[in-house]
């Protein structure tokens, strides 16, 4: 397993930025697919983006146009650009390298890291 570790969280007023990152203490270059997903106060986790090795990217419909992930597979690390932040982006945002199933879902390939939380004030 790789231990994954996310940092760049924090306070911030609606409208601003933050960036997040996700360290992995193993290479990332091998897995194809990694993400961001976050888990708000009395929510499941929902993913919130998603990156292919190839850099192909998909979004949840919530943070379309905001919000921006990115890879670097030689500093085996992750990103999460988050623009134009909401109230409702206020979670623990986790990082995850991920296997596709047969029947085409993801899943974390290892345990969860300890989160990184982001708070958005109106």
């Amino acid at each position: 397993q790789v231990q994954l570790v996310e940092s760049g969280g924090g306070l911030v007023q609606a409208g601003g930025s933050l960036r997040l990152s996700c360290a992995a203490s193993g290479s990332i270059f091998n897995v194809n697919y990694m993400g961001w997903y976050r888990q708000a106060p009395g929510k499941e986790r929902e993913v919130v983006a998603r990156i292919s090795s190839r850099g192909s990217t998909y979004y949840g419909d919530s943070v379309k146009g905001r919000f921006t992930i990115s890879r670097d597979n030689v500093k085996s690390t992750l990103y999460l650009q988050m623009n134009s932040l909401k109230p409702e982006d206020t979670a623990m945002y986790y990082c995850a390298r991920l296997g596709l199933s047969h029947d085409g879902s993801y899943f974390p390939l290892d345990s969860w890291g300890p989160g990184t939380k982001v708070t958005v004030s109106s």
